[in-house]
């Protein structure tokens, strides 16, 4: 029996345990835009499939709707594929291991995909059906959305009719997106020579971290891991000499790190080194405690060992450029109060045989300030001798003030549930606003169900919402005469 078998409305719970049987985290989609390609065959409708795997999948409109104007339905097949560091399985090649409770689907041990494989079941249950009256559907599933919307800005839409979408890729019900933030990918690198040295080996780990989504959580300001851990080895320099084996931390660039490691061999007095670490747990559980109270700083002391690390001079510049970098929020909207405008997010860290990778995850509503952000980081990376990257550079979608398909989907939901819905722009990057590059005039929405804590390991979705969302989406189609 399948996990998700008894759960309504079925034909969206069925193609959604297809979808988290296969494989299809950032980079590793292959197999998942196979998959649509056959089913897409498997019920000859047309469908496009270009070298990147991005695919469209087009269903002429059901009978009484042939006049209607094509709409666009659009999300991302990607997911931010994390586990917990003893989960037994290899998200590379496994199945998620799905399990229902109460109302909220999750899957053990990691993520759940529900951003964005709630969106592709959505459409694969309406293009399966036969019953469900709509006009011509121009299905958009794009690749690589987690790691800089690449499947979006390549993806040609010249066999798409429409002009207005519907963005499903949001995690809150009863709330419109109407706008988004732009952002970009700043990767560092630097190759730092090492040598044999010898000292007394320490294993430092920051971990109990909440993480969670670099967009959408980055105001509630939780620990970032990579921040801490550095912050705590330039704490330990005014204590001690050490050499630097290897650093590690976060998932990706746009989630915020739970967890981060860094082996050292130190010099000094083990005492001092110890009373150092003490002092910085408690100072930063102190700091973390209404905002991430679980946070632990772990400390393992070894013997001496002679290893290959960076020098101590190196080591030294190392640490500080990266305490040096900001991290968190750097501006709020002057428009629209609560709303984060500019953030960056210390999203990955990982420094091995002296190669340091450090990825980070900028976003803003305002070009302008975005841009000058990189190139503050930029200035940055070549006053310590580092190569920085820009990459995923994508725009912000800009709230339409005169939208018909807004007007029309507030009125459907008031009618249906009684109430207003919210209409909102949020931090974190949504398609929209490469979509709304490619095609003039775009009038578009994004809608979704409740998920909570996406991007991590706790990350669930809730059924009762799937449900009402989809009966709503099958409404706003039906209406679209």
């Amino acid at each position: 029996m399948k996990v998700l078998e008894a759960l309504e409305p079925k034909a969206v719970f069925r193609f959604f345990e297809e979808i988290c049987s296969i494989p299809h985290g950032s980079g590793n989609t292959e197999q998942i835009s196979h998959y649509l390609v056959t089913f897409a065959g498997d019920r000859n409708l047309e469908c496009h499939q270009d070298k990147l795997g991005n695919v469209i999948i087009i269903k002429e409109a059901t009978a009484g709707y042939e006049k209607a104007p094509a709409v666009l339905v659009q999300g991302h097949m990607d997911m931010v594929a994390v586990k917990e560091p003893d989960a037994d399985i290899d998200m590379e090649k496994d199945g998620l291991r799905l399990h229902a409770e109460g109302d909220y689907i999750f899957a053990k041990g990691t993520s759940l995909g529900g951003d964005d494989g709630i969106a592709i079941a959505y459409a694969l249950a309406v293009l399966d059906s036969d019953s469900i009256p709509h006009p011509r559907l121009e299905v958009v599933i794009t690749v690589d959305e987690e790691v800089g919307m690449d499947g979006a800005a390549y993806v040609d839409l010249s066999c798409c009719k429409a002009r207005t979408m519907l963005n499903l890729d949001s995690e809150e019900e009863g709330i419109f997106l109407a706008g988004c933030a732009g952002g970009a990918r700043a990767d560092f690198r630097k190759s730092y020579p090492t040598e044999l040295s010898e000292g007394e080996s320490l294993n430092l780990r920051i971990c109990g971290l909440q993480g969670g989504h670099s967009g959408v959580e980055i105001h509630k300001e939780r620990g970032n891991a990579n921040c801490l851990l550095i912050r705590t080895l330039r704490a330990l320099r005014e204590v001690t000499d050490f050499f630097v084996v290897s650093l590690s931390g976060g998932t990706a660039d746009n989630v915020i790190p739970g967890e981060a490691c860094a082996e050292i061999l130190y010099t000094g007095e083990k005492e001092a080194v110890a009373a150092c670490l003490q002092k910085m747990e408690k100072d930063i559980k102190i700091e973390l405690r209404d905002k991430d109270p679980d946070f632990s700083l772990m400390a393992e002391f070894g013997k001496i060992q002679a290893k290959k690390c960076m020098t101590g001079k190196e080591a030294d510049g190392l640490i500080r450029f990266l305490h040096v970098l900001p991290n968190g929020v750097q501006a709020m909207s002057g428009a629209m109060e609560g709303l984060v405008e500019t953030s960056l997010n210390f999203g990955t860290l990982c420094l091995d045989g002296g190669e340091l990778k450090a990825g980070f995850s900028v976003r803003s509503s305002v070009e302008s300030s975005k841009e000058a952000l990189l190139l503050r980081l930029r200035d940055m990376a070549e006053l310590a001798g580092v190569t920085m990257e820009v990459s995923g550079n994508y725009p912000g979608w800009a709230y339409r003030k005169d939208s018909p398909l807004r007007a029309k989907m507030e009125g459907i939901f008031r009618e249906m549930y009684g109430y207003k819905p919210q209409i909102q722009a949020i931090h974190a990057g949504l398609e929209c606003g490469l979509f709304a590059e490619k095609i003039p005039d775009l009038d578009c929405v994004s809608l979704g169900p409740d998920i909570a804590d996406i991007h991590t390991t706790k990350e669930r979705l809730s059924v009762s919402s799937t449900k009402r969302v989809y009966e709503f989406f099958l409404k706003v189609l039906e209406e679209m005469k």
